[in-house]
This record gives structure tokens, C-alpha cells and sequence, in this order.
């Protein structure tokens, strides 16, 4: 515990101009230098993602940026948020919190976490959760267990003390987060699951393609409609505004691998397929952008292109049906077409993630395919 005095010393102050946004932006990248683990994420997205002016999810959303300086230094940063997307569809009067970076200081955590409780409290809310980067359709979570491994492309890292600050300040479990790691020397490609997804094929009329590149807006629209209802029923989900899974998808769109991006479709009566699933997977560009340090000028993008020849692991991110077939193993038929897709892609190693802890389908099917759990996220609460 530091001294009284040091956290008399601890300021707070909300971003206002270009230079408090600079530093709030900046302050991972200072406190993770030569950090073995964490991937310094490109600038420009960390620009766009926190432009409360123009990024698509602040139309449905109010957002607060806060920093902690001591002795004219910034020591950590939070984002308060309050997400009315959110809590329309969940029904429920929740803030979450966001961008959570602090020194091993438990003074200054607990002034972040003040700040952004009262933010949010000021305006309804009863809870406060996070982290959220800024919600669950992006970063978000606690890296809990894992210390010892890079993270995979729009996943979490963070050191260990983390989490003993936020639970100094009362914060307790809301939900796990699992990763599994998965590869085509250990998968188990049983008989069983090659009945189930064969017999749900032929049952149902499904088969699977992979995206259309040509056809991009169309295929968007057509996985958004299908996203938000397959996750409906999902701890802490959030749908998406077509603008908002627009943007997502024109970032995705620079590294997505066709190959590894499919889409379910059913064939219906007097003709034509209807989605009913999708499978999302992109290469793991974490692994070239921990060669640039985030910066993409001058050199930056050269090396990102040269190592980006190279990846060959694969983050299952999204998996799954709309929710009349979510009963009857769709998964089955995606997680037998990612075994064949993914190596022949050059893609032979990989991680499932995130699965909520919750979610018992899910979690026992990566596991009977060899998925090994190896990191652990935390969504923490607490009362606002």
C-alpha cells in the first residue's frame, strides 16, 4: 500500500484537448516497453477506436475518458461508458468501464475506479462492469491466467497485478472468459462429430462456403442479421447498428483470409439459401504487428507486410447458428469444416476465443476436439 501522502498527490482529470488525449493514448506503450508478451496495437486503431466523435459506437453510447496523473505524470487511464444499446436490449441499468491501464499502484487504481463509478452513477446506472474495450463486440476482458503467452489478434493483455487492484477496490467476478488453444496435430476429428455434422447437413440442407470477397457489403449485411440473433441470448451481448458492424468489418476486411471465413446456408422450399450460421477466423496478425511496435511509419508497414507472409495460426473468434438450430450441433459443422479449411490455408495452429464460462455447449466442444484452455479473461462488477 502506498503512503497517504503519495495518494494526496494522485490528481484526476477527464481528456479534454489533444495533448490529455495524446497521453491517455500513449501511457500502454510506455508502461509495456519491452513487455516479452504484450503486442503494441497499431496507433491509428487506437486513434479510431477512441474517437467519441466519430467511431459508430459512441452514437448509441456516452463515454468519459479519465487519466490519474501524480507529480505532473500520468499514472493510469480509464474510460467510463455508458452503453444505452446495452442496457435496452438487457434491460438493466449497467455502466461499464474500459482501457484500464494503471502503474502497481493501488491509490491510483482506486482514483480511476472512483472517477469512473461516479461517472456512471451520475447518469443511472446501479452497476458498473468491465473492462470492455469499448464493449463485448471488442477487446474486453481481464487477463486472469495466461501471463506466460502472446495474445491472439483483438484479445487482452495485461500483468498479473491487475487484478489485485481491482478487487482492492471491491470489483468481483462477473463472468470468465475461456481461450482455447487448438491445433491440427491434436485435434480429435472423432467419428462422432463427423456423424452429427454430416447428419445435420443432410437433415436440415445446410452446407457451408466461404465469404464471397466480391460480394463484401452483401455478405456483411447478411452475417450482421445473423450475428444478432445467434448471440441474443448471450451473457453481456450487445447488438450491433448496421453502421457499427459496417465499420468492424472494413478493419476485419484487411485481414480476413476468405478461406477460413464461412457461412452456413440452407437450402429452402421453391428454391434459394437462407444463412443460418457463420464462422469467423482470421491470421493471427498479432504475430506481425509485435514486429512494429505499433507504428506503421516509416518502416512499419514493410515489416508488417513481410511478416505477415509468414503467419500461420489461426483465432477462431466467432462460431455458430441462429438460434433455431442452436440446439441441434451447427457447431458440429463448423468445427468439422475449420479441421479440413484452416491447415489447408496454411493455418494449422490456432486459439478458440473467447467462450463464456458459461456457456457449457461451447466449452465442452472445445474440448472434445483437443482444445486445450489456456488463458483465462475476467469481466469484473461491482456496485456503482
Amino acid at each position: 500500500m502506498k503512503s497517504s501522502n503519495r495518494a494526496a498527490q494522485t490528481q484526476i482529470r477527464p481528456v479534454r484537448g489533444s495533448r490529455e488525449k495524446r497521453a491517455f493514448i500513449e501511457l500502454p506503450y510506455r508502461l509495456y516497453r519491452n513487455h516479452p508478451h504484450w503486442i503494441a496495437p497499431l496507433r491509428i486503431a487506437q486513434k479510431d477506436i477512441l474517437n467519441t466523435r466519430n467511431h459508430p459506437f459512441y452514437k448509441t453510447s456516452d463515454a468519459e475518458m479519465f487519466l490519474a496523473e501524480r507529480d505532473g505524470r500520468v499514472v493510469g487511464r480509464i474510460m467510463a461508458i455508458l452503453n444505452h444499446a446495452h442496457n435496452e436490449f438487457q434491460n438493466e441499468r449497467a455502466g461499464f468501464f474500459g482501457f484500464f491501464e494503471v502503474e502497481n499502484d493501488e491509490q491510483a487504481a482506486a482514483v480511476l475506479v472512483d472517477a469512473a463509478r461516479d461517472w456512471v452513477r451520475a447518469r443511472g446506472a446501479e452497476v458498473i462492469r468491465g473492462p470492455v474495450n469499448p464493449s463485448t463486440n471488442y477487446e474486453c476482458g481481464l487477463l486472469v491466467e495466461g501471463f506466460d503467452l502472446d495474445p491472439m489478434v483483438m484479445m487482452t493483455y495485461n500483468p498479473p497485478y491487475y487484478a489485485e487492484l481491482l478487487e482492492a477496490c471491491g470489483m468481483k467476478k462477473a463472468m470468465d472468459l475461456y481461450a482455447y488453444d487448438i491445433a491440427a496435430s491434436y485435434f480429435n476429428h472423432s467419428n462422432k462429430l463427423q456423424r452429427v455434422a454430416e447428419r445435420l447437413r443432410k437433415k436440415s440442407n445446410i452446407s457451408v462456403r466461404p465469404v464471397n470477397m466480391k460480394d463484401f457489403r452483401n455478405e456483411v449485411g447478411m452475417i450482421r442479421r445473423v450475428y444478432n440473433d445467434a448471440w441474443s441470448r448471450n451473457w453481456g451481448f450487445v447488438p450491433m447498428s448496421e453502421e457499427e458492424f459496417d465499420h468492424l468489418a472494413k478493419d476485419l476486411k484487411q485481414i480476413v483470409d476468405p478461406r477460413v471465413l464461412l457461412i452456413a446456408e440452407q437450402e429452402i422450399e421453391g428454391g434459394g439459401r437462407r444463412p443460418v450460421g457463420f464462422l469467423l477466423a482470421v491470421p493471427d496478425i498479432n504475430r506481425a504487428l509485435k514486429k512494429i511496435n505499433g507504428r506503421l511509419l516509416p518502416f512499419g508497414l514493410l515489416k508488417l507486410l513481410w511478416h505477415s507472409r509468414k503467419l500461420d495460426a489461426v483465432r477462431v473468434i466467432t462460431m455458430g447458428g441462429i438460434v433455431e438450430f442452436q440446439n441441434q450441433g451447427i457447431g458440429s459443422i463448423f468445427l468439422d469444416e475449420i479441421y479440413r479449411r484452416a491447415p489447408a490455408a496454411g493455418l494449422p495452429t490456432g486459439e478458440m476465443s473467447w467462450i463464456l464460462e458459461s456457456n457449457v455447449m461451447m466449452n465442452r466442444a472445445a474440448e472434445l476436439v483437443g482444445g486445450r484452455r489456456s488463458k483465462i479473461y475476467r469481466i469484473y462488477e461491482m456496485p456503482a
